[in-house]
């Protein structure tokens, strides 16, 4: 399974061979390295972890010192972690990963964090209809029915109400990898992926592919 972290630019849009537009998202992949292997044997089940973007020894905290100190490779201001089925041969701790782990035509899943939106009402927060908006109506963006006036006498858990929007882990499934640029270390991929411009993503090979 290929893996690995990388940063929104932003997006843009290309030409594909037809002249048809191809809306894209340009993601800085890497380069990364691997910080720690876990196995079933030492840890209780496989994964990889990564670590990206270069930061002063002075920014991390004593335990994380040790960590990079352990694995001897140069501190990193992110870590994500990877589950995997199996560790494939050859990689090891300080194995580096670069944007060529994928070609074009790939199939990726890109997990992010959204865009924080704060607190929102119900019409943004999700999709309702308002209500009449003439002088004489009571009722505009309101949430609607709290639900039966007796039995059971209170608001089911789920309820959609106003409150908290946005800032969430999303993962968006079966992008395809449109171009792959190792001079730039960027990886173009069709559509839209979460998170602001700068936001830290992860890239694994689709599992729904």
């Amino acid at each position: 399974m290929k893996t690995i972290i990388g940063k929104k630019v932003g997006m843009t849009q290309i030409f594909d061979e037809k002249g048809k537009v191809i809306p894209v998202t340009v993601i800085e992949a890497g380069p990364c390295v691997v910080a720690q292997v876990k196995t079933v044997e030492t840890d209780g089940y496989n994964a990889i972890q990564l670590g990206f973007g270069d930061v002063k020894e002075s920014k991390i905290n004593k335990p994380e010192k040790g960590h990079f100190a352990k694995a001897n490779i140069a501190p990193k201001k992110h870590l994500r972690e990877f589950r995997v089925d199996e560790i494939e041969e050859g990689v090891t701790v300080g194995t580096e990963v670069k944007a060529d782990t994928f070609e074009v035509g790939d199939r990726i899943d890109v997990q992010g964090t959204t865009k924080g939106k704060g607190f929102q009402g119900v019409i943004k927060r999700h999709g309702q209809s308002r209500g009449p908006m003439g002088h004489g109506s009571m009722y505009h963006r309101r949430p609607g029915s709290m639900g039966p006036t007796s039995t059971p006498g209170r608001v089911f858990k789920g309820k959609k109400l106003p409150g908290h929007m946005g800032r969430v882990t999303v993962t968006i499934q079966n992008l395809d990898v449109v171009k792959v640029d190792m001079d730039k270390n960027v990886i173009l991929i069709k559509g839209s992926v979460p998170g602001a411009k700068g936001a830290i993503l992860k890239l694994r090979t689709s599992v729904k592919a």
